[in-house]
This record gives structure tokens, sequence and C-alpha cells, in this order.
């Protein structure tokens, strides 16, 4: 499946797991499901990693995310910068980890250089029947 996260966006499950693709709406990003398992010991739940890659510049617009997901993302390289529910944008570097509760606005999910790339591992556990993971918002 095909998602859109930004640290995570994930605009919509579409295609084949494992492949990388441009985010819609997004500026120098990209995405790669890189797993994706049902949880055997909670009926009906699964988790998926997607690892979110931003070149220098790189954004993903404002979105929420499926109404069941948790999400902890991780930032692998770079500083990403994150803002959720309105509160302070903050800079995450490589290392440093933020959660993301269901129901939670994503404000700002971007690139925190304008000069090196940054990526981040975003770990989301969601009901396995959840097919879109990430609902930009409404123009």
């Amino acid at each position: 499946m095909k998602y859109c996260l930004p640290p995570l966006l994930l605009a919509a499950a579409l295609a084949t797991p494992a492949l990388a693709d441009e985010v819609p709406g997004a500026k120098n990003a990209k995405i790669t499901l890189v797993y994706e398992h049902a949880l055997p010991d909670v009926p009906d739940k699964s988790i998926r990693g997607v690892l979110v890659e931003y070149g220098p510049g790189g954004y993903s617009p404002a979105h929420t995310h499926a109404k069941s997901a948790i999400i902890y993302a991780t930032v692998l390289e770079g500083a990403v910068k994150s803002q959720i529910n309105g509160g302070p944008v903050r800079t995450f570097k490589a290392g440093e980890s933020f959660t993301e509760l269901p129901g939670d606005h994503h404000g700002v999910s971007a690139n925190a250089s304008d000069t090196q790339p940054s990526k981040l591992l975003a770990v989301f556990v969601v009901n396995t029947d959840e097919k879109v993971l990430t609902i930009p918002d409404q123009k």
C-alpha cells in the first residue's frame, strides 16, 4: 500500500508495499511502506512502518490521520519540524521521537533544513481495516 505521511503524511493507501513515491500536495517528499503486520494478540489491529524522506526544503501539507491511528515517529537523519494540535512548532533531530494520538491535527511536517535531507520512521498502530491513513486538510 502507498501512504502519504509527514512526519507522517499519508494521503491514501493506493499501491504496493515497499513502493516509494511522491507525496501528493507535498514538496520534495516521498514515503515508503517498510512493513505491515497484524498484531497477533490484539484482534483487528496492525502495525505499519512508514519511512518519510524529505529533501532540502521538503514538506507535507497539514493533515489528520485515520481515526484509530496512534503514531510514534523517530527522526533517523537530519531534523524535522512538527506541529501538533496548534501547539508550538518543534524541531526534532536525529534520534528524537514524537507521538500523535487518534484525532490529532498535524499542522506542520517539514524538513528543518533547506540544504540537507531528513528522514523519519513513522510507526502506526491502526485498525487493520483502515485503508486511508492520512486525510489532508480541506482547502
